[in-house]
């Protein structure tokens, strides 16, 4: 009795009276009215049903339209409406006596008009008839279990609608009645309750010779249980005068006090509704008409097992039965009315309980009762808020956190936190923020307070704790923890963090910068995939080269040629072409010159097509120390492999670049070398002659004066402008000039004139041979002169004789077939004759013979030659005469190509001493041209 007065007491259902459909009028419309004489009630498929004392059964639609059929000629005395299926089965009496009747009735088909009834069969239980005490049947319609009186219980099996496919036996005899029955489904397990007045037992009905067990040794009265739903874990109901008792199928659960006689109990939508005795009130009267006298006053509680309250207490008068239908309660009172019971919406409900439960700070009470009728997540976190709120204040600051904890993900975090921040509870606020991060809510300014709680607490092990958590369980910004670690001195709990998510920029920076664990970056970088390792060493290549210059050289010879990482982090079909660009690397050599020319003289070797820019480093590295090499033996291996460098062919297309660097480094073999290669022989002989080396300017002669003519030419004006004694190599200078012809002779001795120490006698021999070659050339153009008169005389003779005298042709072949001449035939007069049809086919005109047509042509075309080249000559002196712009007429003239090549060669300005000859040979190396012969 004590607990139930602890129940707190609400509101929860609205009751009504029913009232008939009002009239047209609209007037008020009269309380509506059962039927007298009802005994029994049940109801389901949207009707009440109603079995009354003459026989008949009623069903009351939503509509209030009452209908009824006659069911037993004498009464009814039981009824069970099945909740799923359009099946009502009853249990009444046709006849006096006892004599009870069980029929099966299909609401859903007709026979005249009524229910059809597809089943009648005697409720006995053995031979001996007895009283119907209860009745109940299985929704899936294959069990059917009815109590009598005298303790037994008759279990029909199979199909309870049809007589052929169902089996009826005792499945419980006793000594004392049966006041309830229940089945329970639980999988596929049946159970059977059976309840009497002094004990109660469970039947297994899916095992053969069904089992049982005695859960208990008192019982109740008739209609003092039911079966719960599911959210009471279907449990069996047996409400005392004492207690109210709930049974599982194999034991005895929870019991509540719940003290006063009972007269009815049901369960409804997780509510336990009990009817029982006003002990305030007079005994009860009998049910006389419509009218109620001095009834009995009843009172109907219903209780909120789970959250422990009573959601709804009202006194009725002598209530029949309390049904439940429409997602409504209906009750039924003797005097014939019915009260509705509406239950309130889940809000209203809340705001009503809402602010006594929390003015007396029954906080938990308000969870529970939002839980159990499934308010949204938003209205429970608003009550979570005021709990916590309410805790916060008394100062319960570790209570009001787990209040908090449970509005994550509604209640905005920043109103939490400020308020653990000014109360200086770390601990608290770590405790939320760790839940915020282990439900993926947090930010990355939540992660930094975190982490800064835990350094402030000092609280390693929560720490590592926090950042060693699983790939899978990561709830938080990892890049912040990292920055946030680092900048607090946690180096190794960084370092860790950025290794195991791949941050390796920060993974880097941290052992760098902070550690300074060069050795440990590098292994690394050796780890990552070719592109983060390849941008990494661009990256911190300087760095690790200045601290380990060994290992990082081996580790970019590797990325650069072949390049797997260590921690095998990609596959071998990733691996291909996997090189990096070696010129690009070559920056992170400053300062580490050795190590520089170990990479490069490495990649020349393995790569045969490295980028130019190897090429060119490596060469300007090796002229450098060259250069810079004092030990002769050192400096001949470095000039020779610098020699060899350049002669790789690695430097045709950047030539010039090549030129500088020798230029540069004074590297005369080199520049030589690259004269050569680029067909520069004018340069290749005046860098000989800034040299004086006399011999040598004379062996580029030989070897090139075939390319380049001028060279000989060149080579006579520089040693013509020579004030010491260079008589030998002027004579061969002059050999030569001779020999090819490629100079006048009068040019020559302009040239040797300039020369103060060259005789008459240097170009002695030269001359007179020049002039001997010509003295030759004029008796041969004489004598070919005096050839080409005595011809011109005969050919003048011989047209004087063919226009003076007769021509007799005397040929008897032709010229073409040389076959016998036959007419017609065909004579010219060179002497030539045709047959005609031979002149026809071959001639290519009808004036001129055949045969001689190709000697004739060429002469034709040396006449037509000379003309044109008279007529251009003088065509130019005309137009030069009489032009007032000659330089014009002449540029003109030469640009048609009509003048031959001339070669300029300047004299000496006087005054220019020895001093000035270079100055003339650059000029000349710039002006000369070719001559022809």
């Amino acid at each position: 009795m004590a607990a139930y007065l602890q129940w707190r007491r609400f509101v929860f259902f609205d009751r009504e009276t029913v009232r008939e459909p009002s009239g047209p009028d609209g007037a008020g419309a009269k309380p509506f009215a059962l039927p007298p004489g009802i005994a029994v009630c049940d109801s389901g498929r949207g009707s009440l049903v109603f079995g009354d004392i003459l026989c008949g059964i009623w069903f009351l639609p939503r509509s209030l339209q009452l209908s009824s059929f006659q069911a037993y000629k004498l009464r009814v005395t039981h009824l069970y409406q099945l909740k799923q299926h359009s099946i009502l089965v009853s249990i009444g009496e046709d006849e006096e006596g006892i004599n009870p009747l069980v029929k099966v009735w299909n609401l859903e088909k007709r026979d005249g008009g009524n229910p059809l009834c597809t089943r009648i069969f005697p409720a006995i239980p053995g031979n001996k008839p007895t009283v119907v005490s209860c009745l109940t049947v299985h929704e899936n319609l294959n069990f059917m279990a009815i109590g009598f009186a005298d303790g037994s219980v008759v279990l029909t099996k199979g199909d309870i609608t049809r007589d052929r496919h169902s089996k009826t036996q005792i499945l419980h005899e006793g000594s004392y009645p049966v006041t309830g029955l229940a089945f329970r489904q639980s999988g596929k397990t049946t159970h059977l309750f059976v309840v009497t007045t002094e004990n109660i037992q469970s039947y297994m009905l899916s095992v053969k010779d069904y089992p049982h067990l005695e859960l208990d040794t008192h019982g109740c009265g008739l209609r003092c249980s039911s079966l719960s739903d599911p959210s009471q874990d279907l449990q069996f109901i047996v409400a005392g005068n004492e207690c109210v008792y709930l049974y599982q199928p194999d034991e005895r659960g929870p019991c509540f006090a719940f003290e006063g006689q009972k007269l009815i109990v049901h369960w409804y939508r997780g509510y336990l509704i009990i009817v029982s005795k006003d002990r305030k009130t007079s005994p009860k009267s009998e049910f006389a008409g419509n009218e109620a006298q001095n009834s009995d006053k009843q009172v109907l509680n219903i209780y909120d097992l789970c959250n422990k309250f009573i959601a709804y207490s009202s006194i009725f008068d002598d209530i029949v039965d309390v049904l439940a239908e429409w997602g409504s309660l209906y009750v039924l009172t003797r005097d014939g009315k019915i009260h509705v019971l509406q239950e309130k919406d889940t809000q209203t409900k809340l705001e009503a309980c809402e602010f006594m439960l929390f003015r007396k700070n029954l906080f938990e009470m308000a969870i529970n009762l939002a839980k159990s009728h499934h308010l949204d997540s938003d209205g429970l976190s608003e009550i979570f808020r005021q709990y916590g709120d309410h805790l916060y204040n008394k100062g319960n600051h570790d209570g009001a956190i787990q209040q908090y904890i449970r509005t994550i993900g509604k209640l905005e975090p920043s109103y939490v936190i400020r308020k653990f921040l000014d109360a200086q509870r770390i601990h608290n606020l770590t405790a939320y923020l760790q839940m915020l991060h282990l439900q993926s809510l947090a930010n990355a300014d939540h992660t930094t307070l975190l982490l800064n709680c835990y350094t402030k607490l000092k609280d390693s092990s929560k720490l590592e704790e926090f950042i060693k958590t699983s790939e899978s369980e990561v709830h938080f910004d990892v890049e912040t923890a990292i920055k946030v670690l680092r900048q607090a001195g946690y180096y190794s709990h960084a370092v860790y963090l950025a290794e195991k998510h791949e941050h390796h920029e920060w993974y880097l920076k941290i052992q760098l910068e902070d550690i300074k664990n060069y050795q440990e970056a590098l292994h690394y970088i050796g780890k990552l995939p070719f592109e983060q390792a390849e941008s990494n060493m661009k990256r911190y290549g300087k760095i690790l080269m200045h601290h380990v210059p060994n290992e990082t050289t081996e580790l970019l010879k590797i990325l650069c040629t072949d390049y797997s990482p260590s921690g095998g982090n990609e596959g071998p079909g990733m691996l291909e072409g996997k090189k990096a660009n070696s010129e690009e690397f070559i920056p992170v050599f400053a300062n580490n010159s050795r190590e520089l020319k170990a990479f490069l003289e490495h990649m020349t070797e393995v790569q045969a097509d490295s980028p130019q820019g190897v090429y060119d480093t490596l060469l300007e590295l090796r002229l450098q120390n060259w250069a810079h090499e004092q030990d002769e033996q050192i400096k001949e291996k470095l000039h020779n492999e610098a020699l060899t460098l350049l002669k790789s062919g690695r430097f045709k297309t950047v030539f010039d670049k090549a030129m500088v660097l020798c230029q540069m480094h004074n590297f005369k073999d080199g520049v030589l070398y690259l004269y050569e290669q680029g067909k520069l022989f004018q340069q290749i002989m005046h860098y000989h002659m800034q040299n004086e080396q006399y011999k040598k300017v004379i062996e580029v002669c030989e070897l090139y004066g075939d390319q380049e003519a001028c060279l000989w030419e060149q080579a006579l004006s520089y040693f013509a402008r020579k004030e010491e004694n260079c008589k030998e190599y002027i004579a061969a200078v002059l050999k030569h000039i001779e020999n090819k012809n490629l100079m006048p002779p009068l040019l020559v001795v302009q040239t040797l004139a300039h020369n103060s120490t060259a005789t008459l006698s240097v170009i002695k021999d030269y001359l007179v041979n020049k002039l001997q070659k010509q003295s030759r050339q004029i008796e041969q153009d004489e004598q070919r002169i005096q050839k080409y008169r005595e011809e011109t005389t005969r050919i003048r003779l011989e047209i004087e004789e063919l226009k003076a005298s007769p021509k007799i042709f005397q040929k008897t072949k032709c010229s073409i077939c040389t076959s016998a001449l036959e007419l017609p035939s065909v004579h010219f007069l060179c002497g030539h004759s045709f047959h005609q049809h031979c002149f026809e086919s071959y001639s290519e005109s009808d004036s001129e013979c055949p045969t001689c047509m190709p000697e004739n042509r060429k002469v034709m075309d040396m006449i037509r030659a000379q003309e044109q080249k008279r007529d251009l000559h003088d065509q130019f002196q005309h137009q030069l005469k009489c032009s007032n712009d000659g330089f014009s007429v002449v540029a003109d003239y030469f640009g048609r190509g009509v003048f031959n090549k001339l070669t300029l060669i300047t004299d000496l300005p006087s005054g220019k001493t020895a001093t000035t000859i270079e100055a003339g040979l650059q000029r000349e190396l710039l002006i000369h041209t070719k001559r022809s012969t």
